[in-house]
């Protein structure tokens, strides 16, 4: 009688100990480890026979990462490069260890709010009265759940409270009250502290750099309007801001992601426009604006956006570009229509000017296991950051407008495909 063959899957571990070289065989079909050692002088090996392969968990865990950190006029790329990478590494492994994309969301988006290169969280830029309000939002693609804080000073990373907002929404509320979806100042720091997030003396949150934009600017129209910085009435400051031709610091950042289940998952954070109105609420605190998720059997699709948030909101971007992309059989050409016909010629926003904006998307089918990333922006350049579970190393871009194209006028469309395979 004869015995069919049948092969297993190995793992190897390698490590080096007080010069010698360790290697452990481990495979989870047969829950058997063997560990041999080499002591360097290549006779002496020692096989050993163990139980079990409990403490060498594996990490099987698939998923994709895509981030940015705003679509603008990108003067140092290399400050933006290393958080990118950084931020990509930290994500993929937290995928290959299981983790679903509404939690890769937040700690990405989180690693960006820390870096004061990035405008969002600690480093945002200041409103017109020197002070610090931020604005985050995050949608689940599996429940369709949303949740955006807006106007917070006073939370060390305002996308964990818009992720708590958003789990909130599978909570009933007391007195047969909806959950709240978006809450604001006050409120929203209540709710963070109810919940056990980290908060911080909003002054703490200022960088150098936030208040050295915010003095520049600031002193610019005190010099057109020859008054005192106290004397300026809020209204005339933000009439004479467009004619200073400021160049805006749309380092807003963004997320996006898919884990193993298939699941997807987008969010956004901005410390908002220079000099912008206190009180103003933007576009990374706007349902179906600054972000959007969609997780069906056939695919899944998710974008954010950056760019001048009033513009977004009316268009509302990024709902739009994920419908265009749930339909589409060619990703880019749909998103190259989209922003087209729902951005630069919409009915709701001026056509004598500039209009600044940028989406980072992807598509994925879980039947054949492939999608794509896409970016597109029409600023002068556009910063973003990719790996999946399958890549070693991330892959950085720095998208930029051809030279003989006009910014707030021109479109880049770009992409690149991927799988997630075991």
């Amino acid at each position: 009688m004869r015995v069919r063959e049948k092969k297993y899957t190995f793992f190897c571990l390698r490590l080096v100990k007080k010069k010698k070289t360790i290697l452990y065989f481990f495979s989870s079909e047969l829950n058997f480890q063997m560990v041999k050692v080499d002591s360097g002088s290549g006779n002496n090996l020692v096989f050993l026979d163990c139980p079990t392969v409990a403490s060498f968990p594996m990490t099987s865990g698939k998923g994709f990462i895509a981030l940015h950190t705003g679509a603008g006029n990108c003067i140092d790329v290399s400050k933006y490069q290393l958080v990118i990478k950084d931020t990509c590494v930290r994500a993929v492994d937290s995928l290959r260890n299981g983790r679903d994309a509404l939690s890769v969301v937040t700690q990405a988006i989180s690693n960006l709010e820390n870096n004061a290169a990035t405008n969002a969280g600690y480093g945002s830029n200041l409103t017109f009265d020197g002070l610090i309000e931020m604005d985050a939002s995050i949608m689940d693609g599996s429940t369709l759940n949303f949740g955006a804080c807006t106007n917070v000073s006073d939370v060390r990373n305002p996308i964990e409270l818009a992720k708590k907002i958003c789990e909130f929404q599978n909570h009933p509320n007391d007195h047969g009250r909806l959950p709240p979806m978006i809450l604001s100042g006050k409120g929203a720091s209540e709710f963070a502290r109810t919940n056990g997030l980290t908060m911080t003396d909003p002054e703490k949150m200022i960088s150098s750099k936030a208040s050295f934009f915010y003095k520049h600017y600031k002193n610019k129209i005190l010099k057109k309007k020859n008054e005192q910085v106290d004397n300026i009435p809020l209204t005339n400051a933000i009439i004479e801001i467009p004619n200073l031709v400021i160049e805006e610091r749309l380092d807003t950042v963004g997320a996006i992601c898919i884990d193993s289940q298939g699941n997807a998952a987008a969010g956004c954070s901005s410390g908002g426009v220079i000099l912008k109105a206190t009180g103003r609420v933007g576009q990374a605190a706007s349902f179906g604006a600054g972000c959007w998720a969609e997780t069906t059997d056939n695919k899944v699709v998710a974008t954010c956006t950056t760019g001048n948030g009033e513009y977004l909101m009316k268009t509302l971007l990024a709902k739009e570009i994920c419908s265009s992309l749930d339909k589409a059989d060619i990703p880019a050409t749909a998103m190259y229509k989209t922003f087209k016909e729902n951005f630069l010629e919409s009915k709701y926003l001026p056509r004598n000017e500039e209009l600044y904006g940028g989406a980072l998307s992807l598509t994925y089918e879980p039947d054949i296991g492939s999608g794509e990333v896409i970016w597109s922006h029409t600023t002068q350049s556009f910063c973003l950051g990719f790996m999946s579970t399958n890549q070693k190393v991330p892959k950085f871009v720095n998208s930029e407008l051809p030279t003989y194209s006009l910014q707030g006028k021109s479109i880049v469309v770009n992409g690149q495909k991927f799988r997630l395979t075991r």
